[in-house]
Order: structure tokens, then sequence, then C-alpha cells
């Protein structure tokens, strides 16, 4: 793989989940009954972001749990013969509150539907909604997320690349061209 572009650096994905936040809230009337949810492993760090922001604006604290959906996988036989299983860690119920379910990445929308398989198994939410730092295209399931940081749209040959700063110790996101 070769780097092509550089879509987002530090700044720019700050403004981006600074905006977010701000349409999480908007549409929420506020932060009563919200809760995030990030998706390991690039949806954590992202989803504590965006408590943060949320809490900066609206004074109010947010829960933050962490999500495995390493089981729920539809194409779990083909990674591996012996999938690495993380912990889940929701320290909240997840009935009745208005769940905002965080991503790196969406692209085929397969993520996304094990995720909200794995939530539902945990309770019934008053609703799901989706916040992704990209949008890459290339759905092949209807799903499409509530909150976007940028649309960046790709071929089939392309990859997105989202690096924070919380697990790689840098910050950006790249196109990467498969050779």
């Amino acid at each position: 793989m070769r780097q092509k572009v550089q879509v987002l650096n530090a700044e720019s994905i700050q403004r981006a989940l600074t905006r977010i936040a701000h349409e999480i809230i908007e549409r929420n009337n506020g932060t009563g009954m919200l809760a995030l949810i990030g998706v390991r492993r690039r949806g954590v760090p992202l989803a504590n972001r965006l408590a943060r922001y949320i809490q900066e604006i609206e004074g109010a604290a947010i829960p933050v749990g962490i999500l495995d959906i390493t089981l729920y996988r539809d194409d779990l036989t083909t990674l591996n013969s012996q999938p690495i299983v993380r912990r889940t860690e929701i320290p909240f119920a997840v009935t009745g509150q208005k769940i905002v379910l965080v991503d790196d990445v969406i692209y085929t929308g397969r993520t996304v539907r094990a995720a909200l398989d794995a939530i539902i198994d945990l309770g019934r939410p008053r609703s799901i909604q989706l916040a992704v730092l990209i949008d890459r295209g290339h759905r092949e399931l209807p799903i499409r997320p509530d909150y976007v940081g940028k649309n960046v749209p790709t071929s089939s040959r392309e990859e997105i690349l989202v690096r924070l700063q919380e697990i790689d110790r840098e910050e950006n996101v790249l196109i990467l061209e498969k050779d």
C-alpha cells in the first residue's frame, strides 16, 4: 500500500468532532438519556472525545461504553480460527437510552450491523444513532450514519487509514492505494 493523500489532519479531526458534538446535542434536544458507545478500536477514543466536547458545551457528563463486536461479525470464520475477543464495557443500562454508536469509518455497513446486534442483546434503547468520522461509501447494507465528520468517496482499490493519538501516537486520516 502506498499513501495517496491526507484527508484530515489533527486540527480538522478536532473541528469535525466538535461539529458532530453540536449536532448530537441539537438533534437530541440536549443530553438527557444520552449515552455514547464506541466500537473497538478507534471508535472508543472518538466516543470519549465526543463525550468530552459535549460536556464542555452542555456542562453535563455523558456516559461512554466500549463495544467489542468480534463475535457478532458475519465474517468471523474468515478472519481467524482463534479470533481475539476483547471485553465489552458498558457501565450503564442501554434500555431507554438514546445511544450514539461511534466508529471511525463506515464502509459496507457490516460492522455497524454487528454493533446493532450486540447493543440489542444488552437491552432495548429508545433509539440508536450512528456517528462516524469518515463515510467512504460502498454500502452493502441499508445503513446510513446520522453524523459524519467527512464524506470521502473512494474506489475499491483504496483504503482509509485513521490514526489517532490515543492509539497510534499520531493524528490524521489517509487514503492508501493498493499496489
